[in-house]
């Protein structure tokens, strides 16, 4: 027998449900599949199967509840089912925005981990016809004293600027955090953002029958198959033979690619579009086959390769970077292999589309695959998993709790914990300025990063946010709560919120206790996103991340977006100046439960933490509106939300930023009911701390709304915290002494030996 007999025979032998399960196909499922194939399939097509009905490319544990999502409002254009989801900004131009997760290659090898996730939601913004202004990254490691974890924060971090950095995109936003809970599973969540012309943007929907497909990019190699089954399965400490499902990325390939997609969209030649991510050439050319209802038709041995002999199982399932699949217009074959040529780039026919609703392959002559595409897309198994309600937490009472001798420590030693402390040594290996269009970035500290659109007056604001306290506390609150928050960050700077996109990061949803955790956050967000019109438009499910039964905190993170109208109408954490007054917007009480106080000053964990503070979404949307008119009418200098760690840590945060003094006025008789413990330290949610030229005009335009003067912007070079003027009694904190303690952890951690 030849060689490619032997191939053809390998490639085409049936196999059988003990095969399915090595494929990750339970015996349900392989009732399933081959019912509605009619027979056993070879192996290619339960290649094929495995992956498009893996949890990462089906969402089938989730789908159900997914649809609980408000998805449209007034300016939505494009709600989850496409590449990205795509909002008006106005004047004919679109934001179009996206966040994905890497989170399982990112453990196994976390440079090219992390660097082939931001390469990969690069390319879902492109795709549609968007050219990327900006990205996020939202990143939980181990407890920095786990073995691991100084070498998965390099590694990732060094990724994310290796590739966007070279790209030339800037990096603009994100959140670090670190927590034991995530040891065993990192999270890379990356998220881009891009413009387009609103007449201008491309689907992976619209194929017809008859037309060429044309695959463009980087040639097909061995990297990365079967990357989405990897990343639908729990992990076991130890798999670094792994390794090879993870992918490898070119950043400058990528470059090329962005700006050769571009030159040929300016063409009208692109009927439908749809990159190589997740299941490589499978997902691609199967999600524009069952979104145009056509059938697909491809000759393998037309795909650019990088390795010899390699098998259309092989070439189906990798995930090599920096490829795209397009369905071209009649007649426009020259003119896109015209452009591809000039950016050296690989641009072939490999197939066409047809009317039969099937996948049909073809390698060395015979056919390899052919399948009905349907039962690969909407008909994957669609779950309604058992869940259990989440245990709800007995309430925490403060009182029980001795309070501190001495508050200026307590404020150092929270701004210095892993999660509060400075980020500088992540950032500053982000390019955040290339494009020049970057007015302000959130890694410093502020609440949101502010972009210019290019050639305007306008910007977006875009932030990344989620609690995981909170959310494994109570998941409705706490998934209320990370989208009040990111709805909060984006006002703070002056934008309206328009929408967001999502990343939910959870354990093994087949356990119903961590299922009920997955469905009471999905349900808690939805109704953030209902009541504060704040629809979701894109996004991600990363489950199964989980380590010898071990499961990840609950971390469903929001990325959002807003719009600035005027650029002149802004407020920053930076901008607050001597003489200003200090005034906290919204109602304030003693909210300790799930807090920073608890955790790293008290110590707790786990349910002696208590259930996190309530969100109240009307009293969002009023506290919001004011501040965002406080902003539009130029009465306030700096604005910050006030979240982890309460007042003290924002105030802190903003004399950090703007290396002015601040006084805070905790005199217990004009508290009132309030402890000046819970005064500095609460997460009382809705709440805005803004520094105000003229604190009476302020309070005029204020009204009913809830405020507290809260002290004064001083040009002493500390945090001063007053406690009885009439007993001269205050605790000076040095500035220079607690920014060494907020700026110096992370260097010292990286660094140490």
């Amino acid at each position: 027998m030849t060689d490619t007999a032997a191939i053809l025979s390998h490639l085409t032998a049936e196999q059988d449900a003990a095969s399915g399960v090595g494929h990750g196909i339970k015996a349900d499922e392989w009732e399933r599949l081959v019912s509605r194939l009619g027979r056993n399939p070879n192996l290619v097509e339960l290649g094929i199967y495995s992956v498009m009905w893996s949890e990462h490319c089906s969402y089938k544990s989730s789908r159900r509840h997914l649809s609980k999502f408000p998805t449209k409002g007034p300016r939505v254009i494009q709600g989850p089912g496409e590449n990205a989801g795509v909002i008006d900004i106005g004047d004919g131009q679109a934001a179009i925005f996206k966040m994905e997760s890497h989170n399982h290659p990112s453990y196994i090898e976390p440079y090219q981990g992390a660097a082939t996730g931001v390469g990969g939601i690069l390319r879902d913004v492109f795709t549609m016809g968007a050219r990327p202004v900006a990205l996020v990254n939202a990143l939980r490691f181990g407890d920095p004293s786990h073995p691991k974890t100084r070498q998965l924060v390099a590694g990732v971090v060094a990724g994310i600027g290796g590739y966007g950095n070279c790209v030339g995109v800037p990096t603009v936003a994100g959140e670090t955090q670190f927590d034991e809970g995530y040891n065993g599973n990192i999270l890379v969540n990356a998220m881009a953002v891009g413009l387009a012309d609103q007449d201008k943007i491309f689907y992976a929907r619209g194929a017809l029958p008859g037309l060429q497909i044309l695959y463009v990019g980087s040639k097909t190699g061995r990297d990365g198959i079967h990357g989405a089954t990897m990343a639908s399965a729990e992990f076991t400490e130890g798999e670094e033979d792994n390794r090879p499902t993870v992918q490898v990325g070119d950043p400058f390939t990528e470059k090329l690619l962005i700006e050769a997609c571009l030159e040929l969209m300016a063409t009208d030649a692109i009927q439908s579009i749809q990159d190589m991510g997740a299941a490589g050439l499978t997902s691609s050319s199967v999600e524009m086959a069952d979104k145009g209802g056509v059938g697909i038709e491809m000759d393998l041995d037309k795909v650019p390769q990088r390795e010899t002999g390699m098998t259309a199982y092989e070439i189906m399932l990798s995930e090599s970077q920096e490829r795209m699949l397009m369905i071209l217009k009649p007649g426009k074959e020259a003119v896109a292999k015209k452009i591809f040529d000039k950016w050296d780039l690989d641009a072939e026919v490999i197939g066409v589309t047809t009317d039969s609703g099937r996948l049909v392959l073809k390698q060395f002559g015979e056919v390899v695959c052919d399948i009905p595409v349907a039962p690969l897309g909407e008909d994957a198994p669609n779950y309604d998993r058992p869940w259990t309600e989440p245990p709800k937490r007995p309430d925490f009472d403060i009182s029980k709790h001795p309070a501190p001798a001495n508050y200026a420590e307590v404020l150092t030693k929270l701004m210095s914990t892993p999660d509060m402390a400075s980020k500088r040594w992540v950032w500053e290996q982000y390019d955040r300025h290339v494009m020049n269009d970057t007015i302000d970035s959130s890694q410093s500290g502020g609440d949101a990063a502010i972009v210019r659109v290019h050639g305007t007056n306008k910007a977006l604001a875009i932030c990344s946010d989620c609690n995981p306290h909170y959310v494994a506390a109570d998941p409705y609150e706490g998934g209320k709560q990370a989208v009040a928050e990111a709805y909060r960050n984006l006002s703070a700077v002056g934008a309206t919120p328009i929408a967001i996109t999502d990343n939910l990061n959870f354990g093994n949803p087949e356990k119903p206790a961590t299922m009920g955790y997955i469905v009471k956050a999905i349900e808690g967000m939805a109704e953030a996103c209902r009541v504060l019109n704040f629809p979701v438009v894109s996004g991600n499910v990363s489950l199964y991340n989980e380590t010898d039964g071990k499961a990840i905190p609950p971390t469903p993170v929001v990325g959002g977006v807003g719009l600035i109208d005027d650029l002149s109408k802004i407020a920053t954490l930076k901008g607050a100046q001597p003489g200003d007054a200090l005034i906290i917007i919204g109602e304030n009480a003693a909210d300790f439960g799930a807090s920073l106080y608890a955790r790293k000053w008290l110590g707790l964990k786990g349910d002696d933490l208590g259930p996190p503070p309530p969100v109240d979404l009307e009293d969002e949307i009023q506290t919001s509106a004011i501040v965002r008119e406080l902003i539009a009418k130029g009465l306030v200098h700096a604005v910050h939300d006030i979240s982890d760690g309460g007042l003290a840590v924002a105030a802190a945060e903003m004399a950090l930023a703007g290396n002015v003094g601040i006084m805070l006025d905790a005199q217990a008789d004009r508290l009132g009911s309030l402890s000046p413990l819970a005064y500095l330290f609460s997460e009382t949610q809705g709440r805005y701390l803004v520094a105000a030229k003229n604190e009476d005009e302020v309070f005029d335009l204020l009204g009913d709304i809830p405020a507290l003067f809260a002290g004064t912007v001083e040009n002493t070079g500390a945090i001063t915290l007053i406690h009885d003027l009439r007993k001269s009694e205050k605790t000076v904190l040095p500035l220079q002494d607690l920014r060494a303690a907020h700026e110096g952890w992370l260097p010292g951690y990286m660094n140490a030996v």
